[in-house]
């Protein structure tokens, strides 16, 4: 289970590096297409990158973000729910960031200083367990007598 929970911490970290050249992508398409003479107003279409950048936001760190918390209350890892919860919280903070952000655009910069937090997190935990020392099964019986 610990190399389980290492890889969904570091999934969550993958996908806010995943985040952050989804939303560059849609926002530079953007602009080529304003600069091209399109104009971007309510009316306009999402393009790909800010549409993957809401499905990922959205649905993917969050299933993978919960999947990691429930595996933890059973993967017995000395402080893995507690890390666990925390990289959940974030990501719950992150959503409420970006709902906000629409109504006040200011916002989008803790949006942004959330996302950098939850990375480091993330990474952070999944790094400390896989530093642990492996575990070892239950205690065989001995087979032959002591020497």
């Amino acid at each position: 289970m610990r190399s389980t929970y290492v890889a969904l911490a570091r999934l969550v970290a993958l996908g806010v590096i995943v985040q952050a050249a989804l939303i560059a992508f849609g926002w530079f398409e953007v602009l080529s297409e304003v600069e091209d003479g399109a104009v971007f107003d309510e009316n306009t279409d999402y393009n790909a990158g800010q549409l993957l950048h809401a499905m990922v936001g959205t649905i993917v760190i969050p299933v993978i973000s919960l999947v990691l918390l429930v595996l933890s209350f059973f993967a017995k890892i000395p402080g893995g729910v507690k890390w666990a919860a925390i990289i959940f919280g974030l990501v719950v903070l992150q959503f409420l960031l970006a709902l906000v952000s629409f109504s006040a655009p200011v916002i989008g910069l803790l949006h942004g200083m959330n996302a950098l937090a939850l990375a480091i997190v993330a990474e952070r935990a999944g790094a400390r367990v896989a530093a642990l020392a492996p575990t070892t099964g239950p205690e065989q019986p001995r087979t032959t007598a002591p020497a």
